[in-house]
């Protein structure tokens, strides 16, 4: 394959990992460092030197000269930090690579991690956008899913948010939970549209080996819903949300008109982007890059003077990347672009070798854009892919 046309650019996104929680919720393999139920930004030496390293390697990081569009703190659990500790990390990315006007900052924050002093702070900070891991609206379903809170620290925390008014406000959940019925599903669902954020995102559940639920669970046996019940709750998700108001504009997240997340486009778009903190990829220059996953390793990395060591990601994983991210968003992908990356041949490869999933409208082509259908397509959007990446190789 020749070497596509569009491989690096200039990354005007960056996402920031803050490590600490709680406590480790039982389903979650993300790099993150446990710090207690007292513990928080203003009175933890560990979160305090984490800041400080996160900045040093803020300083140090390549310079490309565009100020950012897109910046988003993820965890972990952002809304762990202090406000001042926000506004410091903040002043580090300004300094070293401009904030744009009009930028979207993102922060996830789990309900009872924040007061209102601490919302407000964040929204002083310059955070536009705010994502609540709600997960269920259960008392029993967070528990089995090891969550830090209860369900009326969710409401006091949208009250909150609600409170400083931040403009862009995301919740997310997720289905598939051990014991989880079809029925507490719908009352989830409910209970988010009665919310009314602006933005939703559901995630199905995943089984990762070396977490809790990977030791006391296995794919298809009880007490996990069974395969048709998680079926039926992404179907049901879909109709509830899209009859509420919502478009479902890629395949775990639904936004009012306008309201997409700006940042994770970035991800599925394929498009360069900054990293930085413990276990924090990137994609940079055609490199893509994961921080070590530890603060020990993360320290030493950083003393080290915190080098990418890596190369340039092949032209056919690219071309792999782009498939596998971009089948994710409702609009899909557009061949003439892809056909300019990547040469006419392979598109024409690409639609033959979906000729079937074609048949079965799995797969359509709109106004040049190749796109997976909703619900099914979705639905069968791994098979269809394996499927394509098996032929492409």
């Amino acid at each position: 394959m020749s070497q596509p046309a569009v491989i690096s650019g200039v990354p005007s996104s960056a996402y920031i990992h803050i490590p600490f929680c709680r406590r480790r919720c039982f389903y979650c393999d993300f790099p993150v460092s446990v710090v207690g139920d007292r513990l928080r930004g203003e009175t933890s030496v560990t979160i305090s030197q984490y800041v400080e390293a996160l900045c040093q390697e803020i300083a140090i990081a390549p310079v490309f000269h565009q100020p950012l569009k897109t910046i988003f703190f993820g965890g972990g659990t952002p809304s762990l930090l202090s406000a001042e500790q926000l506004e410091r990390i903040l002043a580090a990315i300004d300094k070293r690579f401009g904030i744009g006007s009009g930028v979207e900052i993102s922060m996830e924050v789990d309900p009872g991690t924040f007061d209102l002093a601490h919302i407000a702070g964040y929204r002083h900070a310059g955070v536009n956008r705010v994502s609540l891991g709600v997960q269920a609206f259960q008392e029993e379903l967070l528990k089995i899913a090891g969550r830090s809170h209860s369900v009326a620290d969710i409401f006091s925390s949208v009250e909150l948010i609600n409170q400083v008014e931040i403009p862009e406000f995301s919740i997310d959940l997720i289905s598939g939970l051990p014991h989880q019925s079809l029925e507490q599903w719908q009352e989830s669902l409910q209970k988010v549209v009665d919310i009314a954020p602006t933005h939703i995102s559901i995630y199905d559940l995943t089984i990762e080996p070396g977490t809790p639920f990977g030791r006391y669970y296995h794919p298809g046996d009880t007490p996990l819903p069974t395969d048709e019940t998680t079926v039926q709750m992404y179907q049901l998700g879909q109709q509830v949300l899209t009859n509420s108001g919502y478009q479902h504009y890629e395949i775990s997240n639904y936004a009012q008109p306008g309201h997409q997340c700006q940042h994770n486009r970035v991800y599925w778009q394929n498009l360069p982007y900054y990293g930085f903190g413990m276990g924090a990829a990137s994609y940079v220059q055609g490199k893509r890059f994961t921080r070590p996953r530890t603060t020990k390793t993360y320290y030493q990395w950083l003393e080290a003077g915190a080098v990418i060591d890596c190369e340039i990601t092949p032209p056919e994983e690219v071309l792999l990347e782009t498939l596998m991210l971009g089948l994710r968003l409702a609009e899909g992908i557009h061949l003439p672009t892809l056909a300019t990356q990547f040469g006419q041949h392979i598109v024409g490869e690409i639609q033959q070798h979906l000729q079937p999933y074609f048949q079965q409208s799995w797969v359509e082509i709109y106004q040049d854009r190749l796109h997976l259908t909703d619900p099914q397509g979705f639905l069968f959007s791994n098979v269809v892919l394996a499927d394509l990446f098996e032929k492409l190789a």
